[in-house]
């Protein structure tokens, strides 16, 4: 993977575009979705992981695949990550 790099426009859209889908994967509704962080990982397409700010100073990493066809599939989440817990693969 990349080293991390801070959020910009690019990651906050993938990230918005999978919101309902990691919401599901982590069983439960985030009150806010800011991305603070990421990182990629070149595949047979592109692998992101996503430092989310969800509000009340709580934390979830996801990990996004995004495939040759551009489509986004949600393969993970971590939940209930502090502020200070680094990014990593997972």
């Amino acid at each position: 993977t990349t080293a991390s790099k801070p959020a910009d426009s690019h990651a906050q859209g993938i990230a918005d575009q999978i919101r309902d889908d990691a919401e599901k994967h982590a069983n439960r509704k985030f009150d806010k979705w800011e991305v603070v962080e990421y990182q990629t990982q070149v595949v047979a397409g592109t692998n992101y992981f996503f430092k989310i700010d969800v509000g009340n100073k709580e934390h979830v990493h996801v990990r996004v695949h995004q495939d040759l066809q551009q489509k986004l599939h949600v393969h993970g989440t971590q939940d209930k990550k502090s502020p200070a817990d680094p990014l990593h693969y997972f």
